[in-house]
């Protein structure tokens, strides 16, 4: 999604793209929501996106609950291509469960996955948009190319070193994880789809969706909405988050969500906090120009941009 940064400054450089370029002039967290953008945080930046939860749990059938507090931290950097995003994403809870008859401390890793991302399919890349220099409703009307979605492929490994009560006897050590994403640009809007495969080989797989709906505000605040499918022969559910947040520097961001589901079998209720912070002090801008810029030559057949810089030619994150 992307998705929940400062929207309202990103979708003005996307709309007016010719060039495509994962980094952006602000961070791009996929906080506070649960799905990922198609874009990469760009080559050699890192980017740590945290947080601290608070859930509640209770099946009325089984007659058990649990109550707790977790945290859960993706660590994202991009490496060799522009395009090319690796990430760890770790979750950690600790929480009461409790029956009739019992009552239990967990404490323990429910979730440990690494994998890789990589942005297959720009629609916007060597596209320039026609400017009508008489017209501003011409330029802001709705373009059908905005349903030309952004595509990103998602490759990754769930580590299970250590049995825990988060996880099933029979999982292995290692199982893969699979994800196809979409993202498409609507004025302020930003429509992230991810469909997963999760678990892949094990006996109990899990299949499903995240649709995010994310707006910019103003250059400093963001909302989302979001609903996420589980499909499975153990567990199915639709679960609901909303959110928002808050552009603290171009750098930092700071989010808070809810997320509930609509059934008792069990009921679910989660709240939390969080903070992405990126660091990019190694990432080298690319001048990027357009396809007439680079076929332009003077007449005695030498290229200009060797020995001038054109006042056209600007970094790549300018123009995003």
């Amino acid at each position: 999604m992307t998705r929940s940064n400062a929207l309202y400054l990103i979708v003005a450089v996307f709309t007016s793209s010719i060039l495509n370029a994962q980094f952006t002039d602000v961070i791009n967290s996929n906080r506070p929501g649960k799905s990922m953008a198609a874009f990469s945080v760009g080559k050699t930046v890192i980017q740590a996106e945290m947080g601290f939860y608070g859930s509640t749990e209770k099946h009325d059938l089984l007659g058990y609950e649990a109550k707790g507090v977790g945290s859960d931290l993706n660590l994202r950097y991009g490496a060799f291509l522009e395009q090319l995003e690796f990430n760890l994403d770790l979750q950690y809870q600790n929480d009461t469960y409790k029956t009739d008859f019992e009552s239990n401390r967990r404490k323990a890793f429910k979730q440990t996955t690494f994998g890789a991302k990589y942005l297959i399919y720009d629609p916007n890349k060597n596209y320039e948009k026609k400017i009508n220099v008489f017209s501003w409703k011409a330029n802001h009307k709705f373009s059908y190319r905005s349903l030309i979605p952004s595509v990103g492929v998602y490759a990754g490994l769930n580590i299970n070193l250590s049995k825990n009560e988060f996880s099933f006897p029979t999982d292995p050590k290692i199982c893969p994880k699979a994800m196809l994403i979409t993202q498409n640009q609507f004025g302020r809007f930003v429509f992230v789809t991810n469909i997963i495969a999760d678990k892949i080989s094990t006996d109990y797989p899990s299949y499903g969706y995240i649709l995010t709906l994310t707006r910019g505000f103003t250059p400093k605040w963001t909302g989302f909405l979001e609903t996420q499918a589980y499909i499975s022969d153990f567990y199915a559910d639709n679960v609901a988050r909303g959110g928002a947040a808050y552009l603290i520097q171009e750098n930092i961001q700071i989010d808070a969500n809810l997320a509930v589901n609509f059934k008792n079998t069990p009921s679910l209720f989660v709240a939390g906090i969080g903070i992405s912070w990126r660091f990019d002090a190694n990432y080298n801008e690319v001048m990027l120009r357009t396809p007439k810029d680079k076929s332009e030559k003077d007449k005695k057949g030498k290229d200009k941009s060797k020995n001038k810089k054109r006042v056209d030619e600007v970094p790549a994150s300018k123009v995003k």
